[in-house]
């Protein structure tokens, strides 16, 4: 009976063995179609025979492909990933598990090279704004090399006159959301949970630091800094750092400047224009107005670049269509 067993084995086990290495072969390797062998496929996956896809793309497990969709070169797609819509990725672009690009609206979505999408993200979707109208056409731009992290939500414009743009290389950190017609620069950092309402106008190497509101609206400054926990109903001009429940100045963001590599003559003309402004001892009390143009006949201070750029930055935070500047203690007190 043994020497049976053994002599039943010995027949089974190339079959089995077989079986093993076809079962494998069908999990894992690429659906070769009209698209080339250099396209890796997984059976599972939902991928539109219309949708456009590079080179040396690989799309994992379970992901689905609408039919508008463009793929570039090298783009990875993580299992039960997904795109939607009339949406354009460009070379490298990576979707870890989770995550949703598109929306199967009028309009379209549109991502530059190297971008990562994180898992369970969801990007360029319909806005939560009301008064966007069914069958009107949205958008959203976002640029190159941007990092998009966990559960962040970005939405397209809510009309189609507007849209929604994101620039380069930006760390968005996860739970943050981006609303409907926000414009975002370049090389800004939002920590976890900063969240911005519609609207709203980032520029370049701005800084929040985590739970961060932004109102409707606001306009941040290049080289900010928002402060843990801040909620933020004005504008903040160019280099200063905001903090508290409704934000405040606390001064300029000396070490944002540092690292970005502003001249210590700089930073001590721009500190000696920031208290001549917001800090004065004079015994007349002045408006800002007036601190503002005394500043401007400062022919020192004035000429140096980056001290003119922040009197602009605060100047334009006055006009028609903007909601002035965040409060400051002194103000406060007089």
């Amino acid at each position: 009976m043994i020497s049976l067993l053994k002599a039943r084995e010995k027949l089974l086990s190339p079959l089995v063995s077989s079986t093993i290495r076809r079962i494998s072969s069908s999990l894992s390797c690429s659906r070769e179609d009209s698209r080339g062998s250099e396209v890796f496929i997984h059976p599972s996956a939902d991928v539109h025979p219309n949708a456009v896809i590079g080179k040396r793309v690989s799309v994992g497990p379970y992901c689905t492909i609408g039919s508008s969709v463009k793929l570039g070169n090298g783009c990875k797609l993580y299992p039960s990933s997904h795109i939607f819509g009339n949406t354009e990725l460009g070379d490298s672009c990576v979707l870890m598990p989770g995550a949703v690009v598109g929306d199967e609206l009028p309009g379209y979505t549109i991502l530059g090279c190297n971008n990562i999408i994180g898992h369970h993200a969801v990007v360029g979707v319909k806005c939560q704004d009301l008064k966007y109208k069914s069958g009107d056409e949205c958008f959203l731009c976002i640029g190159d090399n941007n990092e998009i992290r966990e559960f962040c939500s970005i939405h397209r414009s809510s009309k189609p006159s507007d849209k929604t743009v994101i620039g380069d290389n930006n760390l968005i950190m996860g739970s943050c959301h981006i609303a409907h017609d926000c414009k975002i620069g370049d090389r800004n950092i939002f920590a976890n949970n900063t969240l911005l309402a519609g609207h709203v106008t980032v520029e370049d190497y701005t800084h929040t630091a985590g739970a961060t509101v932004i109102h409707q609206f606001c306009h941040i400054g290049s080289f900010a800094f928002l402060g843990g926990g801040s909620v933020v109903s004005q504008d903040v001009p160019k280099y200063m750092m905001v903090t508290g429940e409704r934000a405040e100045l606390r001064g300029l963001n000396l070490e944002g400047l540092r690292r970005n590599g502003f001249t210590m003559s700089e930073m001590k003309s721009l500190r000696a224009a920031y208290r001549k402004i917001f800090m004065s001892t004079e015994t007349v009390s002045l408006s800002l107005e007036e601190r503002l143009t005394k500043m401007e006949q400062d022919q020192e201070l004035y000429s140096v670049p980056v001290v003119s750029a922040m009197l602009q930055s605060i100047r334009d935070s006055f006009t028609e269509s903007r909601r002035g500047i965040c409060k400051f203690r002194q103000w406060l007190d007089s």
